[in-house]
């Protein structure tokens, strides 16, 4: 009682009223057993053989028959920081390190998860877990599976590699491309490293232990459903609210929400678009018109200059051909250029239109991207919204007044512009062609072709020798210049006269030579041979004959052989013509001595002869009186007549008189 007297009042009530069931209980717990060993009580053992059968077969029920190197399914019955505890069935529960769960930080108690047996007890009794190697073990069976049921998978995102991305799949590295990761382009592939993600896996390759995966492929099948519904509400016309989902140079795409879209660079602005990023830029969120859409390819068309009204329709009404506009050239061909006199609204300047010269140039030579210049309308058309430009309006047309200007026979400085095989084409100012004919460019030298005389871009002089105004066109002359040579040449280089010339070019037909004053001349190839039989070669120079002067034609045919042949062919007739001489008087004076001894002489003739003898002594003496009262004027050969006359003369009478005395002796 005094034990009690300590305890509280309110404890003391139940214990009073449970004390007659406690009694209860006891007494029957208490009721002695027939069988009891006091014995074995004694000794500690109080379970009997059968009891003890009977626990050991309960135990072996509870704990799980387990085995070193095998894979066992556990649960989690503990997480903590560093570790998360699994009860495996085992006697004792296993530790796995916290890491090997990295990839799934959704892991609770009570989760089932698989585990490697590494060990049943290590040294301190420990039984030894890997989560890590239970899914190496059997992930290649799950990946395989997964690819084959398209399955979805969690997978952790370890780090960013060349092109994508690489991720943890049941231990198993695999690759996650960087088109694969959204529906829309990844500009920052960082941010999803150590984050854990759900894949499919869309290729094994068993060769190389290769998976590849995507998380873009979760997302595609929710956004199939969405572009269905989205694209069946679609009319053309009606206009939405997009982002811009990415640029490109040949236009923009724009997500519409859950569907993409395209804008065509034609389709941004009514104006001229180098690029696409000078109207809009990556997320902007701007309204866009419906153009066409296409069901089966689920492709829309979008615009955003249709949301405004075309700059043509706004043009300035009083707007007429022959107004005076300014504007920007946005685009330069070889045929011309596009200038935008303002938003949208452009007009092309013809090549032809931006100089009064005809020479066929490129518009690249007037004009250049990004200039300003003003123009004179040309056309109009608002219907076709068309226009055409002329800058060369804006200047005075050199062909006015061109015979005020360049009258025939001025003389002016032109510039070389183009070469044809006929002649060259010069300009004398911009606008103001003429053409110097190749027969008008020298009066001595043979030109073949233009490049012999001048070349491209150099200046030249000339004589405007004609003008056709109707085809722009002058008719222009280099030799005019000065004055025909060929009246000089005529008397100088008359036939068989003979000059010194230099062999210039040799061609099939005969060799041109060159003469002094420039004036060149032709000689066929036989009569470029020498006195030695031998050719004439290249920049040799020979005598050479004029055998024809041309003075209309302007040709000179010479000879070299012809030279040494005439002088040959006269030393030979010297020769000859001395001893013919010597000969006729012999036989003149053998022919007459048989005559005279021949004839029959009677003495009438004998004083025939003696008067007419005495005759011509007596003309003789009379003759050489008057010669030596007379002064010597005649020349050298006049003197040498006059003495061989006498000579001749004394032989004569010398003749007659030995006739007479032979006459006289045969008397």
């Amino acid at each position: 009682m005094e034990e009690n007297q300590n305890i509280p009042a309110e404890e003391v009530q139940p214990i009073v009223e449970q004390t007659p069931a406690k009694e209860a209980t006891t007494a029957a717990k208490a009721a002695p057993q027939d069988d009891f060993d006091w014995d074995a009580y004694e000794k500690g053992d109080i379970l009997t053989s059968q009891s003890k059968a009977e626990l050991e077969k309960i135990y072996d029920n509870t704990l799980s028959a387990i085995k070193d190197k095998e894979v066992v399914e556990g649960t989690v019955i503990s997480i903590n920081k560093r570790e998360v505890v699994v009860n495996v069935g085992y006697k004792s529960d296993g530790i796995v390190p916290m890491s090997e769960f990295r990839y799934n930080p959704d892991l609770k108690v009570g989760d089932k998860v698989e585990v490697y047996i590494e060990s049943q007890e290590d040294k301190k009794g420990q039984l030894l877990l890997s989560h890590k190697q239970a899914r190496a073990t059997r992930a290649w069976d799950r990946i395989n599976n997964a690819l084959e049921t398209q399955e979805i998978v969690k997978g952790f995102v370890k780090c960013r590699t060349k092109g994508g991305m690489i991720v943890d799949v049941f231990g198993i590295e695999a690759f996650l491309p960087g088109s694969q990761i959204d529906v829309k382009p990844i500009r920052d592939y960082d941010i999803f490293v150590g984050k854990t993600m759900e894949f499919k896996v869309v290729k094994i390759n068993h060769e190389y232990k290769n998976v590849v995966v995507s998380h873009k492929a979760l997302i595609e099948a929710e956004l199939e459903q969405q572009k269905k519904e989205i694209i069946g509400k679609l009319q053309k016309g009606q206009v939405l609210e997009g982002t811009v989902k990415n640029v490109t140079s040949y236009g923009v795409f724009i997500d519409l929400g859950g569907v993409d879209g395209l804008i065509h660079i034609t389709d941004l602005s009514w104006g001229r678009v180098t690029h696409p990023e000078e109207i809009v830029k990556l997320d902007d969120k701007i309204n866009v018109v419906i153009l066409d859409f296409d069901d089966e390819k689920k492709r829309i068309a979008l615009g955003l200059k249709q949301l405004s009204a075309h700059p043509w329709d706004a043009l300035d009404a009083n707007l007429k051909v022959g107004d005076k506009v300014k504007g920007k050239v946005v685009v330069i061909a070889d045929y011309g250029a596009f200038v935008e006199i303002a938003p949208g609204v452009e007009g092309l300047i013809h090549v032809s239109e931006m100089s009064w010269s005809q020479h066929l140039r490129s518009a690249q030579d007037f004009l250049k991207v990004g200039d300003d210049v003003e123009a004179i309308i040309l056309t109009l058309d608002r219907e076709e919204r068309k226009m055409s430009l002329g800058i060369k309006q804006l200047k005075s047309d050199p062909w006015e007044d061109i015979e005020t200007r360049y009258p025939v026979g001025s003389q002016h400085t032109a510039k070389v512009r183009n070469f044809t095989n006929f002649g060259v084409f010069v300009e004398i100012e911009e606008g103001v062609d003429g053409l110097i004919h190749i027969s008008d460019l020298s009066w001595t030298k043979k030109v073949k072709h233009p490049s012999e005389f001048t070349q491209i871009g150099s200046d030249i002089e000339v004589v405007v020798l004609e003008i056709d105004k109707d085809n722009r066109r002058l008719s222009l002359g280099h030799k005019q210049l000065e004055e025909n040579p060929w009246d000089q040449f005529e008397t100088l280089f008359k036939v068989d006269s003979v000059h010194d010339g230099v062999v210039v070019e040799i061609l099939d037909k005969g060799a041109v030579i060159m003469l002094p004053y420039g004036v060149e001349g032709f000689a066929t190839p036989k009569h470029l041979i020498k006195e030695d039989g031998s050719q004439a070669q290249v920049d040799e120079k020979l005598p050479f004959k004029v055998i024809e002067f041309n003075k209309d034609a302007k040709r000179i045919i010479l000879s070299h052989s012809r030279v040494y042949e005439d002088t040959t062919k006269k030393a030979e007739k010297t020769d000859s013509d001395a001893p013919a001489k010597k000969t006729t008087k012999r036989a003149k004076k053998e022919e007459a001595l048989p005559s005279t001894s021949m004839e029959k002489t009677t003495l009438g003739d004998i004083q025939s002869l003696a008067d007419l003898k005495d005759q011509m002594d007596a003309a003789a003496e009379s003759k050489a009186n008057k010669a030596e009262e007379k002064p010597k004027k005649t020349s050298k050969k006049a003197e040498e007549k006059v003495e061989e006359a006498p000579a001749e003369k004394k032989t004569t009478k010398a003749k007659k008189t030995e006739e007479k005395d032979e006459a006289q002796t045969e008397a």
